[in-house]
């Protein structure tokens, strides 16, 4: 995926590159001299996605440093000398999903690292498939519900070395793009992707929402942006 830098809209690239992988996009950005201050568009078909965040220069001295190889690890997992981690760059895409009923989570099944623990719908964007076109797609897959996208949100990444649903060891970079988006007629969630990563999903009534087993990435999220979602879905009627 390539990361462009605008400092306004429709403006002319200050910078443009290749996420590397385990590259953190801020970090990236940062080492070029700017600060990432929203995404603008993602344009393109997996794996050539173009991610435009508009940024702005932050005039601060730059410490740059090589990239960590990994930053973190699965608990409980042992390397040895003959284990060499396969190296996987996944390019995904989910949503803050809101409704009358409240927000959409998924819950992790036991072919995940975080099993019974909750999530945001999504997930992998297929080869030659669009990001909004994935998102839709992986929404309708996990709870059965049709997603109406409102505006692309965020863009995070983590990366670590783990075990895959399948069992193999990697080195794992994901890089999660994130939408808004509603559901004006939500019914019970219904998980059609049996036997995948999710096991389950419900509405969870705005009031509710911090009391849930989020995941880590998808606490991080909702904490940062749903209380502006929520207020916008509200004035909207």
């Amino acid at each position: 995926m390539r990361i462009i830098g605008v400092e306004v809209a429709g403006g002319t690239p200050v910078f443009s590159r290749v996420l590397p992988h385990g590259a953190d996009p801020y970090r990236l950005a940062w080492e070029r001299g700017y600060r990432i201050i929203r995404p603008l568009s993602v344009s393109g078909h997996a794996p050539d996605l173009t991610l435009t965040m508009q940024v702005a220069r932050h005039g601060r001295r730059v410490n740059h440093r090589a990239w960590s190889r990994t930053r973190s690890m699965d608990p409980g997992l042992e390397l040895t000398a003959d284990v060499t981690p396969i190296v996987r760059q996944r390019l995904a895409a989910y949503a803050i999903v809101l409704s009358p009923l409240g927000i959409l989570a998924t819950q992790f099944s036991a072919k995940t690292a975080v099993p019974g623990m909750w999530g945001l719908p999504g997930g992998g964007i297929d080869p030659g498939e669009a990001a909004a076109q994935a998102v839709v797609r992986e929404v309708d897959e996990e709870t059965g519900q049709d997603l109406e996208i409102s505006h692309l949100l965020d863009l995070q990444t983590d990366h670590w070395i783990g075990r895959s649903p399948t069992g193999l060891i990697e080195d794992f970079h994901a890089v999660r793009i994130i939408f808004a988006g509603r559901c004006p007629t939500p019914g019970q969630p219904v998980v059609h992707d049996i036997g995948g990563t999710t096991s389950a999903a419900i509405w969870v009534p705005l009031g509710q929402w911090a009391s849930l087993g989020w995941s880590a990435s998808a606490r991080t999220l909702l904490e940062r942006h749903l209380q502006p979602l929520a207020e916008a879905w509200r004035a909207a009627g």
